[in-house]
């Protein structure tokens, strides 16, 4: 498997769920809480699949 990008933006979030862009920043900053990050880090894959339980191999699949 080809990684592609090794961060989660909004709008991948919002692709994953089905709901808006806006949702997708909301749950961002509950993950970077979660891992004690500042706003200003990013959120990597690995750890948004550890935060959302969603495996890596279905996150990636809704990556561009």
């Amino acid at each position: 498997m080809m990684i592609k990008r090794c961060v989660v933006y909004a709008k991948d979030v919002s692709r994953i769920t089905g709901k808006s862009v806006r949702y997708g920043q909301l749950v961002l900053r509950k993950a970077r809480d979660f891992f004690q990050k500042s706003k200003e880090e990013y959120v990597t894959v690995d750890e948004f699949s550890q935060f959302s339980r969603i495996p890596v191999p279905l996150i990636m699949e809704y990556m561009d």
